[in-house]
């Protein structure tokens, strides 16, 4: 995937290389106090507080004659602008605008390429004449920093998250659609004799793979591909259903050909997207089935738990609660997980569990919009704030998604270390309730910055 570019301008001697270097964490860049000191173009992948993104450092704009060195190195500023995602515009805010820094302004507010404005030089109160003056650039709110010391870059950071990251989260966004709109990758798992070849013969209304009393019988696991029609819209939808073998305790695992069995089935559990744990309504959830869908969620896959032979099932109502509370107490770290009785006998609920699994494939693939994330990320720290461990509060700083199948969230902030597992499960549970991931496994990932020219 193609990385966003974020190109480094202005005037000679206000810092780019030094910038430039502070983002790539290392001293790729001559630096010297005279300037002209770069004069072609340097690429190098940058890592700001997590954020990940193709930096370009350029040469120094001078108003000078086209044919002349100076003019040929502002020739190849202007080429580079022309790949960029997002310009930061540097000046020094120590020494206030120049001619220059406004001319470098007229032209960049001709391009269509967003521009954050960076005042370098900015520690201490000498910068601030310097930082309101640059308002009338037009480009709004500078970012004061030190690319010298390190100061400001997680207000860099926030400027550049949703360019930077809109760019990733639109490729993302373009291959979960691809993904989405394929077949559904849908595994059946569970105990021997569940009845899971049964239960994908009952959905394809043929014999298509071997059944009977023993368990067993199911050692490879067995892909087939099938069209799904939805009685409620008539509308038609790919599916891969996986049929996968019997998962006995690891104890009773004695013969090398069920070891291979069970081994594969872990694999079919890789490449599924949603996988269904299939129950025996005459037996109940057991510890192996909670075993299996720890596994499962472990993977990162979307879960969903069916009550198989439900039309001999006895006490069926206390046996479903039963089956639900058992669940939510043992599967924590995923509460409310769908819950379905059904019959490959009978045929019953097979529609509704092909249903749930479309349902759920869309929840595992969703991207909460970065200003929707950010909203709620603002008002969980208002109701619950982060505690402070010896009378110094964690400083929680951004949110930002990373990835989904399954989805992964990224949190910045300082003292990470000490940040309780409470706190991080009322976060995630938060996400899960809030934003539309109810029943779908969610990871959570802590983020402290660092110094990139610290020494390990």
């Amino acid at each position: 995937m193609a990385k966003a570019q974020v190109i480094i301008i202005g005037r000679p001697n206000v810092g780019k290389s030094t910038l430039f270097n502070r983002l790539v964490g290392k001293r790729l860049a001559l630096v010297d106090d005279q300037p002209g000191v770069t004069r072609d173009r340097r690429f190098g992948e940058a890592n700001l507080l997590g954020l990940e993104f193709t930096v370009v450092d350029t040469a120094g704009w001078e108003d000078e004659d086209p044919d002349s060195l100076p003019g040929r190195m502002r020739a190849q500023t202007e080429v580079s602008l022309q790949g960029a995602d997002v310009a930061l515009f540097v000046f020094d805010a120590r020494a206030g605008l120049t001619p220059l820094d406004e001319e470098i302004a007229r032209w960049l507010r001709q391009s269509t390429v967003p521009v954050v404005l960076v005042g370098n030089k900015a520690e201490g109160r000498a910068a601030e004449p310097g930082l309101l003056e640059s308002y009338s650039l037009g480009f709004g709110e500078p970012i004061g920093l030190s690319a010298e010391h390190g100061e400001g870059m997680a207000d860099l950071f926030q400027a550049l998250l949703p360019h930077v990251e809109g760019k990733e989260a639109q490729e993302d966004y373009d291959e979960d659609e691809e993904a989405a709109a394929g077949p559904l990758k849908l595994a059946i798992v569970g105990r021997p004799n569940a009845g899971k070849s049964t239960l994908i013969n009952a959905m394809l209304r043929e014999d298509r793979l071997l059944t009977g009393p023993e368990a067993g019988i199911t050692r490879d696991s067995i892909a087939v591909d099938w069209q799904w029609t939805d009685p409620k819209t008539g509308e038609t939808r790919p599916v891969r259903l996986i049929d996968t073998a019997g998962m006995r305790k690891k104890a009773r695992v004695v013969e090398k050909l069920e070891r291979l069995a069970v081994a594969d089935a872990r694999h079919a559990v890789d490449f599924a997207e949603v996988v269904v744990l299939l129950l025996d309504a005459t037996k109940g959830l057991e510890h192996q089935d909670l075993k299996i869908a720890s596994l499962v969620l472990e993977e990162g896959r979307a879960l969903i738990i069916a009550i198989n032979k439900w039309d001999v099932a006895e006490d069926a109502s206390g046996l479903f609660n039963g089956i639900r509370n058992a669940l939510d107490e043992g599967l924590a770290q995923v509460k409310g997980l769908p819950l379905l009785a059904v019959s490959a006998r009978t045929g019953k609920g097979l529609d509704d569990l092909i249903a749930a699994a479309f349902e759920i494939r869309e929840a595992w693939s969703k991207r909460v919009p970065t200003a929707l994330l950010n909203r709620w990320f603002d008002d969980a720290l208002e109701k619950n704030p982060p505690p402070a461990p010896g009378g110094k509060r964690i400083k929680l700083r951004y949110i930002t998604q990373a990835k989904t199948r399954p989805p992964g969230f990224v949190l910045f902030g300082t003292r990470l270390d000490e940040l309780p597992m409470s706190y991080q499960r009322y976060l995630v549970n938060g996400i899960r309730r809030d934003l539309g991931f109810d029943s779908v496994p969610v990871r959570l990932t802590l983020r402290s910055p660092k110094n990139p020219f610290a020494k390990n």
